[in-house]
C-alpha cells in the first residue's frame, strides 16, 4: 500500500479552560462553592482574602506587568478584572478539569457534619430495655422481639415463630415467657408499640390513658369488637351496637381520633438538611429587589507582593510557576464574577415574572419554563438549568429552590394559562374547607375548578392530590 498525505478541512467546537471553569462554578451549590474557593486559596499563592484590617505590604511596582487596580478586592459584584498576563505554558498542563471534593482536616470540620444521626425506633426501645429490670433470659427475648418490630411500630413476625426460634437458644423456653416479655415491651414509649394488629395497637393506647378518661371504655369496646364497622364508616351499625346517642357517639369518635395508628412514624424522620440561600429577595420602595448573599461571595484579591515579583523576565522555573498561578487566579476571579452576575440576573428575571406569587402566594403562581427565562436574558437553556439547580432564594414567604418557580401550565376557558403550582394551591384550599363528613371527590374538585375557569381532568386532580400526600376522599371521611 502506497503512503500519501491528505489535507482535510473541518469545523470543531471546543471549550477553552476558562469557559470550562465558568460553567463548572455556575452549577456548584453554595456549600460546594465555599469548598471550591477554600481549595483554590490553599493551592494558589496569588489569591487571598481581602480583609480591611490586614496590613498592606508594599512591594516594587511595575506598571507594565502590574495594573493599577491589581491589589483591589474582587467579589461577585466587582466590575473590574485585571487583564490577562501572557504565559509560556498552557493551563491544561496544570489544571484538572475534573471537580473533586476534598474533606478538610478533622479538627476543622463544620459542626453540622458532626451532629449525630436521628434516633430510630429500635434504638429508642433498646434504650428503655436497658433502663428496665430484665433478667439475662428475658433480655435475649426482648432483643429478638424489638428486632422483629417494623418502622411503623408493629410486630411483623408471629409470636409463635419467635418462640420457635428462641427455643434453639434458650432451654425449656415456654410460650408464656415470650408473651410476658412482649406485654412489658408494649408498655414502652411510644404508646401502642409492638402491637400485632391495628385493634391491639389502638387498645394499648387507650389502656395507657387514665381510667377516669371520659368514654374510655366505650372506645375500647369499639376497637376491640367493632373495628370492621369503624373501618367501613358504618355509623348506623356502630351506634346500634354500642347503644349511644349521636352526641355521645361523637365524643367516642373524638377520643378515637386522638390515637395514632402508626406509633413508629415519629421515629422515621430524615436527618435535617440546612440550606444557605444564594440570594435574598425583599421589597424596597414598592419594588422587589434581588441581592446576592454576601457570605457566598467573599472578597478575593490578587496578592500585590507576589504578583509584583512576576516582573522578573528570567526563565526560571519559579518565575514560570508564579506566572501560571497569577493567570489561574485572574481566570478564577473572572469566572467567580460571571457566576455572581448570572445568578442575580436569573433570580431577578424569576422575581419579575412571579411577582404575583410574592404578593399573594402560591395561588397567584404563573406558569414558567426554562425557555422563558433563557429567551428573556439571551442565555442558553442549559445555562439557566445550571443556575437554577441547587440554588435557593430567601423570600418573605420562606426559602425556595429556584426550580420551585418553574411549573407546567393548564389552559383556562378564557384562553389563558394557569400554573400547576396554583392548581395545587386551589386543590389544597378546597380540601381544607370541605365538610369532613362528606369530603370532596376528585371529580367534584375537577368540576369546582372548571367553574373557576380551569380546564383540568379528574385524573389530573388525583395526580396533584397524591403529589401533595393528600389521601383520597374515602380516607379523608370522618365520623361525626
Amino acid at each position: 500500500m502506497k503512503q500519501s498525505l491528505q489535507l482535510r478541512l473541518g469545523q470543531q467546537l471546543t471549550m477553552t479552560p476558562q469557559l470550562q471553569q465558568a460553567i463548572r462554578l455556575l452549577q456548584l451549590s453554595s456549600l460546594e462553592l465555599k469548598e471550591e474557593i477554600q481549595d483554590v486559596l490553599e493551592s494558589n499563592i496569588m489569591l487571598e482574602l481581602a480583609e480591611d484590617e490586614r496590613p498592606q505590604e508594599k512591594g516594587p511596582s511595575d506598571k507594565e506587568l502590574l495594573p493599577v487596580n491589581e491589589d483591589r478586592p474582587v467579589s461577585g459584584n466587582s466590575q473590574e478584572i485585571p487583564e490577562e498576563l501572557p504565559v509560556d505554558a498552557n493551563w491544561e498542563d496544570v489544571y484538572d478539569n475534573v471537580f473533586t471534593s476534598t474533606a478538610g482536616e478533622e479538627g476543622n470540620q463544620d459542626f453540622l457534619f458532626q451532629r449525630s444521626a436521628p434516633q430510630g425506633l429500635a434504638e429508642h426501645l433498646k434504650w428503655q430495655v436497658e433502663l428496665s429490670r430484665f433478667s439475662e433470659r428475658d433480655l435475649v427475648i426482648a432483643t429478638i422481639i424489638i428486632d422483629s418490630i417494623n418502622q411503623q411500630g408493629y410486630l411483623e413476625s408471629p409470636l409463635e415463630d419467635i418462640h420457635q426460634a428462641l427455643g434453639r437458644q434458650l432451654e425449656d423456653l415456654e410460650f408464656d415467657e415470650v408473651l410476658a416479655v412482649l406485654h412489658r415491651i408494649q408498655q414502652f414509649d411510644p404508646p401502642g408499640v409492638a402491637a400485632r394488629n391495628l385493634g391491639e395497637c389502638l387498645a394499648l393506647q387507650l389502656r395507657q390513658l387514665p381510667e377516669d378518661t371520659p368514654w374510655r371504655q366505650e372506645a375500647l369496646k369499639v376497637v376491640s369488637d367493632y373495628l370492621d364497622e369503624l373501618a367501613s364508616q358504618n355509623v348506623v351499625a356502630l351506634k346500634k351496637k354500642i347503644a349511644l346517642e349521636d352526641e355521645d357517639f361523637g365524643q367516642v369518635m373524638e377520643l378515637l381520633r386522638t390515637l395514632t395508628p402508626h406509633p413508629g412514624d415519629a421515629f422515621v424522620g430524615e436527618d435535617a438538611e440546612y440550606v444557605i440561600p444564594d440570594v435574598f429577595v425583599f421589597k424596597q420602595k414598592n419594588k422587589w429587589v434581588v441581592s446576592i448573599n454576601p457570605e457566598l461571595s467573599p472578597r478575593l484579591r490578587i496578592n500585590p507582593v507576589y504578583s509584583s515579583l512576576v516582573k522578573r523576565a528570567d526563565k526560571s522555573d519559579d518565575n514560570q510557576n508564579m506566572r501560571l498561578h497569577l493567570q489561574e487566579a485572574r481566570w478564577f476571579l473572572r469566572s467567580l464574577q460571571s457566576r455572581g452576575e448570572t445568578l442575580v440576573r436569573v433570580a431577578q428575571c424569576i422575581v419579575e415574572k412571579q411577582q404575583d406569587f410574592f404578593e399573594h402566594g402560591e395561588i397567584a403562581m404563573k406558569p414558567l419554563i426554562l425557555r422563558d427565562v433563557a429567551e428573556e436574558l439571551s442565555l442558553h437553556e442549559s445555562t439557566v438549568s445550571r443556575v437554577t439547580t441547587n440554588k435557593f432564594m430567601h423570600t418573605p414567604r420562606g426559602v425556595f429552590e429556584f426550580k420551585f418557580f418553574f411549573s407546567s401550565h393548564v389552559s383556562t376557558q378564557a384562553g389563558g394559562e394557569c400554573s400547576a403550582t396554583a392548581i395545587k394551591a386551589f386543590i389544597k384550599e378546597l380540601i381544607d374547607h370541605e365538610n369532613p363528613a362528606k369530603p370532596l371527590s376528585d371529580l367534584k374538585i375537577a368540576k369546582l375548578l372548571q367553574e373557576k375557569g380551569i380546564n383540568v381532568a379528574r385524573r389530573t386532580v388525583a395526580k396533584y392530590r397524591e403529589a401533595m400526600n393528600i389521601p383520597s376522599s374515602s380516607r379523608r371521611k370522618r365520623l361525626l
